[in-house]
């Protein structure tokens, strides 16, 4: 079986390119900085891992990932090699994105990472089309 899954932050935009032809894919690429478990010496370190998505995975790379976007990914990884232009073989190791998920809000990203969470007010009104809950009729929800 070979299975990744990964939590990290983008480092750069994806850099997305479209094959030629009629039926052409996009390809997106970028790497995520994720954060090692332990720190060395009280500093904290990440490994930097290369990412490509197709098709469906790299229009919403391109469209909705940006530089320090924080993301889950699951994938697989993939090896291969090729021969530079100086004649060295060049061995590559990347995960191939089979599926993407924010892992923050958009409030959280833009705070830095820091989750700040406040309830809005009944009057306040939400761009992403959502209603916002009155204060005060909690007891009368289902769910909490």
């Amino acid at each position: 079986m070979n299975k990744v899954i990964l939590m990290g932050r983008l480092t750069r935009d994806p850099e997305v390119r479209y094959g030629a032809g009629e039926n052409s894919t996009a390809v997106a690429r970028y790497t995520i900085a994720v954060d090692r478990r332990f720190k060395r010496d009280g500093e904290q370190s990440a490994d930097f891992i290369g990412c490509v998505a197709f098709g469906r995975n790299a229009e919403f790379a391109e469209k909705y990932l940006r530089q320090g976007t924080k993301i889950v990914l699951t994938g697989r990884i993939q090896t291969g090699s090729y021969t530079n232009r100086d004649g060295q073989k060049v061995y590559t190791t990347d995960i191939v994105v089979e599926e993407q998920k924010f892992s923050e809000s958009k409030a959280a990203a833009g705070n830095g990472g820091q989750n700040n969470y406040s309830r809005p007010s009944a009057a306040t009104s939400v761009a992403d089309g959502f209603m916002n809950i009155p204060d005060g009729i909690d007891d009368e929800l289902p769910f909490s």
